[in-house]
């Protein structure tokens, strides 16, 4: 079983043809996994819907203290990817032992049909969590990444390893 926590995020933005405004409405995550035709048992849980430029503190520790709570091995958290990193820290901090964490979120809302790279980060995602080690991820176009060792390169939109330094 993967324990699925929803945050918001462009996942589930919706577009207001009227005012071209993005907002938040329900989840896109259960379509997305039927329409994936995802076979893995899943438990979904709505922590929140919002944008994570507008997370504060308190929402990290909400999503904290749920990863803590569960039951379950194997988390998956729809996140915004603009500070995706920083909630991946607060988890990789708190260290919380024998679980899998993989944050991952999309660049192109999933209401935009075909061109959102949603599907394709939220199914890399549930693959992860099946195969890594215990520990806290980042999982965008197709590759995992360390939460300490990824930057989200705001002139591509692709998130990147951060180069090593030489001491």
């Amino acid at each position: 079983m993967i324990q699925v926590f929803i945050t918001g995020g462009t996942f589930d933005k919706e577009y207001n043809f009227l005012n071209g405004e993005l907002y938040f409405k329900n989840t896109h995550l259960p379509e997305m996994f039927e329409r994936g035709r995802c076979t893995v048992p899943l438990d979904i849980k709505t922590l929140m819907m919002i944008d994570s430029l507008h997370m504060s503190e308190a929402e990290r520790q909400i999503i904290l203290y749920h990863c803590q709570k569960t039951e379950y091995k194997n988390i998956v958290i729809s996140h915004g990817t603009d500070t995706m990193v920083e909630t991946a820290r607060v988890l990789a901090e708190a260290k919380i032992e024998g679980k899998t964490i993989i944050l991952t979120g999309a660049l192109i809302p999933t209401a935009f049909g075909n061109s959102s790279d949603g599907f394709f980060n939220l199914g890399s995602a549930l693959a992860f969590a099946q195969s890594l080690k215990p520990g806290v991820y980042i999982a965008m176009n197709g590759r995992y990444f360390d939460w300490n060792k990824v930057q989200k390169n705001k002139r591509t939109g692709f998130f990147e390893e951060l180069p090593y330094e030489f001491i």
